[in-house]
């Protein structure tokens, strides 16, 4: 008896033990991460003072840390988390993508993408109830794929990027839900982030503020949510953050979690500090050293003054009153000069109507990026450029191309943009065999990314953008084969809700809308016309009109003749053979004829588009009748007959390179 008794005391003490140990490890605090064995992959790295540095100034990377022992969740759980981070920038103005703090059931987050994913999911598992993911991120990039409403703001995810719940980034501070401060999450600055979950009601709270405010009495976002259905009895907790095409380094100065209770504060006064930001201040020069120096300097300029006026005049720049205002970043003439290694002719990428393209490596960061130098005897030269910097330099959308920024020297406009490794679509269409051509899957793939640039130019800016110029050359493709949109010298700007203002006809031959001839006018159905033609183009790999041909053809009338025979599969490129999905080359077809139809009324919005790519609404099966309007006797738009009977009669270097940029916008006008 004596020994059972002790052997179910020994039980008993093991079983507390056990307990406490349990206990210990679903609560934990670090006030910096000195000394920690936090669980790093990716960019993760703790400095020696105790910085946790998710990313650092490198472009499309990610990095990962986690607790490194899982926490037990219970049927009715709940849990407390706080943390300090920060998001700084390179450039104030622009970041890249943001922080994310994760319930995970591993820490590897296997086959996880960086970007708009945020390090947590790729494009083939986003969405996966099988995932098992929650995170609260904090977004510094508008994806209107994910539904974003800013680029600025805080979300709730369960299984995908797709946000439950969101709201711009900022607090409350007066103990209501009125007197709401703005916070900008790239700002640099510390803040504090905390998520409480109430597992027996349910109740998620995330709750944002200054890093010297207290916790705000009311949370950011409040939602009912049952995260037992996603959550499993055993996860990791962590944070996860990427980077996309822009230098920002991602920050957490201190943590504290605990599991079925309030999480302890954090002692603010012991966390580490952030990297300093800019150039150390200089000494003053000692007063005692000053006359040596002033006597060294006046020597010295005596002999290199010379050489002086020779580099200044070699690398002379010139900025105007409106650069200040709308420019983006300024390269100087000479990181530009070096980085094309003197612009020589193995670097150069290409040349058009208003310049050359010149492949060029940055010699700070080594970023490969391509130079656009816009020819300095171009009459339209510095039209286009100052419509490109207005224009596509304030623009932010994983389809567009990003202008990182520009130079001006003398006569010459230099605009620096992100290096697209795969080149122009054109190429890979008409110059590419069926061994090295793009598949089916990759044509969808960039024509859905296309048109999700497209809507955010249409919808999703502060301004209305009439692109005017779109065209299989002017789409280029990254590394990963996305599509994205570039080239915005011809592009107008517009308040939403104003009419567009009547112009030259600009744009490239087969690709205008007919109403162009008689109004002059750029709007989002000329655009959309302009879209279809390149939808047929993708599909058929034929241009919209071929010059070079002895009986130039039309695609448009080619491909609704073959839909009114019902043979429309027959204008599938050839080089596709029978490797694709026949009904989605079936609806792209069909979606291009919709898009071109002559009656601009007709055409879908870019809105209408995606849902119809996207499947969210299944396309008409329209009659050709409906497509087949006859031009002469349409109401409002006679005239055309003329127009087409003298169809190729037109330069193609009339439309080409026309350009309709206003003078004005050199003085900041639009």
């Amino acid at each position: 008896m004596p020994n059972i008794l002790f052997c179910c005391l020994l039980l008993l003490l093991l079983l507390l033990f056990k307990t406490k140990v349990s206990s210990s490890d679903e609560r934990f605090v670090f006030n910096g991460f000195r000394g920690s064995n936090m669980t790093l992959n990716g960019r993760g790295e703790i400095s020696s003072n105790g910085l946790l540095r998710l990313t650092n100034t490198t472009k499309q990377q990610m990095g990962h840390a986690f607790y490194p022992t899982p926490l037990h969740f219970n049927k009715s759980f709940s849990f407390s988390t706080t943390f300090v981070f920060a998001i700084v920038p390179r450039d104030p103005q622009v970041s890249g993508n943001g922080i994310a703090f994760v319930l995970s059931p591993n820490t590897d987050l296997p086959g996880s993408k960086p970007n708009q994913y945020l390090g947590l999911f790729n494009p083939a598992n986003n969405g996966n109830s099988s995932n098992h993911v929650v995170a609260v991120e904090l977004d510094t990039i508008l994806n209107s794929e994910f539904g974003d409403i800013n680029d600025n703001h805080v979300g709730i995810d369960v299984n995908g990027m797709r946000s439950v719940k969101a709201h711009p980034a900022g607090y409350f501070s007066d103990g209501s839900n009125r007197g709401f401060h703005n916070l900008s999450l790239r700002s640099g600055q510390p803040m504090q982030l905390w998520v409480d979950y109430d597992g027996p009601n349910t109740v998620l709270n995330v709750t944002l503020s200054p890093i010297r405010v207290s916790k705000p009495v009311v949370p950011l976002m409040s939602i009912t949510i049952n995260l037992s259905e996603t959550i499993l009895d055993s996860m990791y907790a962590g944070f996860s953050s990427s980077t996309g095409s822009f230098l920002t380094s991602h920050y957490i100065l201190g943590w504290s979690f605990n599991m079925n209770g309030r999480a302890q504060d954090l002692d603010l006064s012991n966390l580490p500090s952030l990297p300093r930001i800019g150039p150390k201040e200089k000494p003053k020069v000692l007063t005692v050293g000053l006359p040596v120096i002033l006597s060294v300097v006046v020597l010295t300029t005596a002999s290199i003054v010379g050489v002086t006026l020779w580099r200044r005049h070699k690398f002379a720049e010139v900025m105007e009153d409106w650069e200040l205002e709308y420019g983006p970043h300024r390269f100087s003439y000479k990181e530009l000069y070096t980085a094309t290694r003197g612009f020589r002719e193995r670097e150069l990428l290409g040349a058009g109507g208003f310049g050359r393209v010149y492949k060029g490596v940055l010699p700070k960061n080594k970023c490969e990026v391509a130079i656009k130098r816009v020819s300095h005897d171009s009459r339209q030269g510095m039209r286009e450029f100052v419509a490109e910097i207005i224009s596509i330099g304030r623009l932010r959308h994983r389809n567009i191309v990003q202008l990182l920024g520009y130079c001006r020297r003398k006569g010459e406009l230099l605009l620096v943009y992100d290096y697209m490794s795969n080149g122009s679509l054109d190429k890979l269409l008409f110059d590419g065999t069926k061994k090295d051509g793009l598949g089916w899957s990759q044509r969808f793939h960039i024509v859905r990314g296309v048109a999700s640039g497209l809507l955010y130019l249409h919808e999703g800016w502060e301004q209305l953008v009439i692109h005017r110029d779109i065209k299989s050359s002017n789409v280029l493709l990254d590394g990963e084969m996305n599509g994205r949109l570039g080239d915005f010298g011809l592009a107008r700007l517009y308040d939403h809700g104003t009419g567009p203002q009547t112009t030259h006809v600009v744009g490239t031959l087969g690709y205008l809308a007919p109403e162009l001839y008689q109004t002059g006018k750029g709007t989002t159905t000329t655009d959309v016309f302009s879209f279809g033609a390149f939808l047929l183009e993708v599909v058929c790999g034929q241009r919209p009109i071929d010059i070079r041909a002895e009986e130039p053809m039309n695609l448009v009338d080619w491909v609704m003749d073959h839909w009114q025979r019902g043979m429309v599969m027959e204008t599938v490129d050839k080089k596709l053979g029978s490797e694709y999905a026949v009904e989605e080359v079936e609806l792209v077809l069909k979606l291009g004829l919709l898009c071109t139809h002559v009656v601009p009324s007709a055409r879908p919005s870019m809105r209408q588009v995606m849902q119809f790519l996207d499947r969210d609404v299944e396309l008409l099966d329209l009659s050709p009748d409906y497509m087949n309007v006859s031009v002469p006797h349409m109401e409002g738009y006679q005239g055309f007959d003329d127009f087409f009977m003298s169809y190729g009669t037109f330069s193609d270097q009339a439309f080409l390179h026309s350009s309709t940029a206003e003078v004005s916008l050199l003085s900041g006008g639009r």
